[in-house]
């Protein structure tokens, strides 16, 4: 019987030592999941980071661009430019109705449409 048993017992190591391997390669397949998972997270968050600072450069250029078109025209502190730039607008206005006007009552009477 002691030949046997040992038969029995080296059935069940060959046994484990099989089952070992397998646990060793599924490990070895989750390493290397988990290694990839990682460097795909490593390259989203760069991604993500490169994304804020071209956000943060954006909004930084769209703030000068709107100070500067405020100085220009004058919007916020001292805002007297744009009341000026508005009475220009109606004083061009005004001034081309009344020379319309003007054109139509000295025009050449020989000059009408027939």
């Amino acid at each position: 019987m002691s030949t046997s048993r040992a038969r029995v017992e080296d059935t069940y190591e060959s046994q484990n030592d099989q089952r070992l391997d397998e646990l060793h390669t599924k490990i070895r397949t989750l390493r290397g999941i988990t290694t990839d998972i990682h460097d795909d997270v490593e390259r989203q968050n760069l991604m993500l980071d490169e994304t804020g600072d071209r956000f943060s450069a954006f909004g930084s250029a769209l703030t000068q661009t709107s100070d500067r078109a405020a100085r220009a025209f004058g919007i916020g502190e001292g805002g007297f430019k744009s009341f000026r730039i508005a009475m220009l607008v109606v004083s061009l206005f005004i001034f081309f109705w009344i020379t319309s006007k003007l054109y139509y009552w000295w025009r050449p009477a020989g000059t009408g449409a027939a």
